[in-house]
């Protein structure tokens, strides 16, 4: 990999991702948000909302990841769901307050209702 996808891939930020739709099995592209802690990727959302990403996913873990805002790549991806509770809180609580700059006393306010209904995915580049 080169330095400036590393670079974007260490940031985080906005990409688009295109996944194999779970019952069409049509390309699906959106753009979404994802996050970067210690050379791990993840991606989630806000709880309570049914994903069209997620069930994609789950049916098809293979996608693209379209890096965009100053370095265009398409890189392969494998996605693999976060289920288990400790990580998730671990994961998220990050999220809420390294990524989205939520107070600590706030996060851990709202981290149980991300644990049990926000999606969670972690990803690779292949």
């Amino acid at each position: 990999m080169d330095t400036p996808v590393e670079t974007v891939l260490t940031r985080g930020g906005i990409v688009d991702i295109t996944t194999v739709g779970a019952k069409s099995g049509l390309d699906r592209r959106i753009e979404i948000v994802f996050h970067s802690f210690d050379g791990r990727f993840y991606i989630t959302g806000k709880p309570g909302f049914k994903r069209d990403w997620l069930a994609n996913l789950r049916a098809h873990p293979e996608f693209t990841l379209h890096l965009k805002r100053g370095v265009d790549a398409d890189l392969a991806a494998t996605a693999t769901e976060i289920t288990n509770r400790e990580e998730r809180a671990r994961v998220l609580y990050r999220i809420l307050t390294e990524s989205w700059d939520n107070e600590p006393s706030k996060a851990e306010h709202i981290l149980p209702r991300w644990v049990a209904d926000a999606p969670l995915i972690e990803f690779t580049v292949t």
